[in-house]
């Protein structure tokens, strides 16, 4: 055992386990390819005025749970702790909303970081998946990562999540609920911590969720009844767009998320079984963040799935993914075969056949059972005097069966099986 572990609240990804991870990235990041969505990846520490910025530094993320650093120079930078603002700063910095058509659609992959309690389903090193539509301010955009989404999620299986919607308003009627809701808050037994972020960013007190906050809020005034016409009719045709896709939502009228940049359009996927720790991903419309940033005006919005918590419900639902054999061949060289088996390996890969072999000396028992480890359907096993004759015993690791063919044949006799 090695002297050191993995820092706390962080994890390791070690087959067969990490299969499962690279089976939900893809799954996630597929219907995004094929809705017109461009990868991008950014570096894993910005300048931390990026988040403070652009996040909120009244959000627990910037106040509390980012890791920061000072480099030899003096630059202040932090591991990003989520994905939308870095995206949106490549995407500025490349003047991408200048190349073309708007929405520049963008999706990414990647880790994030922040200090947390960690516990099952929070981690200080987590994974997500994201998709952002810059540039944009169109009800069919936040329907279509919705839908998106909902999509990724079902081609893996999984049916126990639930869509949260809403509306978040705008500049021109949220600082009205905005003054009644700190009013509101302003009357309850809260600490002073929580009293000073109602006068910072009264939304971000919402999204508390301790109980005994909670149990206080249960009268608080709805951002619904605020809305502004505009707001309402963009609202409604996000619905309605939804809906016509035969998605399957439900209005919270209480939901907010953990990120000052959100107007408008904000959504939460939760599933049952993963306790208190709900939330599988989320996202919403961020009309304003361009600007704040230091850009200029772009609305825009997207979503973050966490594959770690997606893996976690698909477990909780006891969903077994569909997960391809690594391996299709797996060769074994008896006394002096090992130049030519190798080399027959290397052939195999070449013509895209998943190959692997045997190391390390060993005898037939001890390959074949490392071959059946492998989970290959076909073993290549081949001696001194298979290789006087000319051939190797290709043999079926379902039915047992074994043939002799020639060495020139092996590709096509592999691929012929294999078919």
């Amino acid at each position: 055992m090695s002297t050191f572990k993995a820092p706390k609240g962080t994890y390791d990804l070690i087959p067969p386990r990490s299969a499962k991870f690279l089976a939900v990235r893809e799954a996630i990041a597929a219907p995004l390819r094929n809705s017109g969505y461009g990868y991008v990846e950014t570096p894993g520490f910005e300048n931390v005025e990026l988040f403070s910025r652009g996040v909120g530094e009244s959000t627990d993320i910037v106040s509390k749970e980012m890791y920061t650093l000072t480099t030899r120079g003096g630059d202040k930078l932090a591991l990003r702790p989520e994905g939308t603002a870095s995206v949106l700063r490549a995407a500025l910095e490349a003047n991408l909303h200048k190349q073309g058509n708007l929405p520049v659609k963008l999706y990414y992959s990647g880790s994030y970081y922040r200090y947390e309690r960690a516990q099952a389903g929070r981690y200080r090193h987590f994974s997500q998946v994201g998709a952002e539509a810059i540039g944009a301010e169109d009800p069919a955009l936040d329907a279509e990562l919705i839908i998106l989404a909902d999509q990724a999620y079902r081609s893996l299986g999984l049916k126990n999540f639930r869509i949260l919607l809403n509306s978040l308003g705008d500049k021109e009627c949220r600082p009205a609920y905005r003054e009644t809701l700190q009013a509101f808050l302003r009357g309850l037994d809260l600490d002073e911590e929580t009293l000073r972020r109602a006068e910072i960013n009264p939304l971000r007190v919402l999204d508390d969720k301790r109980p005994e906050v909670q149990k206080q809020l249960a009268d608080a005034p709805l951002l619904r009844d605020y809305l502004c016409d505009a707001c309402k009719a963009y609202h409604e045709e996000v619905r309605a767009l939804v809906t016509a896709a035969g998605v399957v939502f439900e209005d919270d009228p209480k939901l907010v998320r953990g990120l000052d940049y959100y107007t408008r359009t904000t959504f939460e996927f939760v599933h049952g079984g993963l306790g208190s720790q709900s939330a599988v991903g989320g996202g919403g419309r961020y009309d304003g963040l361009s600007e704040m940033i230091g850009g200029p005006a772009l609305p825009s919005v997207g979503w973050a799935l966490g594959v770690d918590r997606t893996v976690l419900a698909l477990e909780a639902e006891g969903v077994e993914l569909d997960i391809a054999r690594t391996t299709d061949v797996f060769a074994v060289a008896l006394g002096d075969a090992k130049p030519t088996v190798f080399g027959l390996v290397t052939e195999l890969r070449r013509a895209g056949v998943s190959a692997d072999m045997s190391y390390g000396g060993k005898g037939l028992k001890g390959a074949m059972k490392d071959a059946n480890r492998s989970g290959a359907r076909l073993a290549v096993v081949a001696g001194d005097r298979d290789l006087a004759e000319g051939v190797v015993q290709l043999k079926d690791m379902e039915s047992g069966e074994q043939t002799a063919v020639p060495l020139d044949a092996l590709v096509e006799s592999v691929r012929t099986k294999l078919a």
